[in-house]
């Protein structure tokens, strides 16, 4: 399937993009490739193939919950760009 210009400009639209006439036809080039290799995945016959999620074996890799020692207020803001009484000071985000 060959894209037109057109149609890439109107995509570009959608997008937001603006385009130069050079990466108009750039892309133009590069999507109907992209599109003509769907088009031969589609042709192939899949009818025998399971549906499949994933080609990897699935396996959740999770560590154990354990009880660490908790960190001092000193330690939990010492790198803190500000900070008061042992709490994080932060710029006010709304306005009163």
């Amino acid at each position: 399937m060959e894209l037109s210009h057109e149609t890439v400009r109107a995509i570009a639209e959608l997008a937001k993009l603006q385009l130069s006439d050079e990466e108009v036809a750039l892309y133009a080039g590069q999507l109907s490739k992209i599109l003509q290799y769907f088009e031969r995945l589609q042709s192939l016959d899949t009818s025998q193939i399971a549906p499949t999620a994933s080609v990897l074996p699935l396996s959740n890799v999770l560590r154990a919950d354990r009880v660490l020692e908790m960190l001092s207020p000193e330690q939990a803001i010492a790198n803190a760009p500000d900070a008061q009484d042992h709490q994080f000071r932060v710029s006010a985000v709304l306005d009163e």
